[in-house]
């Protein structure tokens, strides 16, 4: 089987993970900040060094063109298996592909997350989990250590509206929308759902991870 190109395995991410709506405008899916930073392949906290508008693939006849960031990589969360230092990410220049724009100055840092593709490039778009650094919680921040990783096991789901309730062990309820009328509120900002030592999830906040089992977790 042949390699898939960088360009068309690019494309393929976008509308597999968007859906029909991917090829008019980028949609993207309501998702918890610990879900987007489950399924991202990589998680850094970064600074934006510059920026160039670059082919897509090294095809002629693609005429598609990405924007290559260069980042000066500060720590990285999640990825040491794949990579141990990002030098450029990438992300689709038309927004209608998902594309993102970040301030290369230099001086903003950005939690990062997203893809790591067959060639080894990173690539970035508007459906990862991207924020300027000092608009994380500080239980975000800490979370970012251990604590989401520690609940990549459990199944969150947004309650839109009453009633909602939790149909497996697993699962915790993301009532953001709910009670403020915002997908990042307080939930979001301050809780992890973590996987129990009896295979239950339940939400949690604040303070270090526990060593061993959680014993008095309330609902936020």
């Amino acid at each position: 089987m042949k390699p898939v190109p960088g360009a068309l395995l690019l494309w393929a991410l976008l509308v597999l993970s968007r859906g029909p709506a991917a090829v008019g405008a980028c949609s993207c899916a309501p998702a918890h900040p610990q879900q987007l930073i489950c399924d991202a392949a990589l998680v850094i906290r970064a600074k934006i060094s510059s920026e160039k508008v670059v082919p897509a693939s090294d095809d002629p006849l693609d005429t598609h063109k990405m924007i290559r960031y260069e980042i000066k990589q500060i720590k990285m969360f999640k990825g040491f298996e794949k990579l141990k230092d990002v030098q450029y990410v990438y992300t689709p220049f038309d927004s209608s592909l998902c594309g993102v724009k970040l301030e290369a100055n230099n001086k903003k840092q950005y939690l990062l997350t997203g893809q790591i593709l067959s060639d080894g490039k990173v690539l970035i778009h508007l459906c990862n989990y991207i924020e300027p650094w000092d608009d994380l919680s500080l239980s975000q921040k800490k979370s970012l250590n251990q604590r989401y990783q520690m609940g990549c096991g459990c199944k969150i789901t947004t309650c839109y509206m009453v009633p909602c309730s939790i149909t497996t062990p697993n699962e915790c309820l993301w009532t953001d929308w709910l009670i403020e009328r915002k997908l990042y509120g307080h939930q979001a900002k301050h809780y992890a759902c973590i996987k129990r030592s009896d295979g239950t999830c339940s939400w949690y906040r604040g303070g270090p991870p526990p060593e061993k089992e959680f014993i008095d977790i309330s609902e936020p």
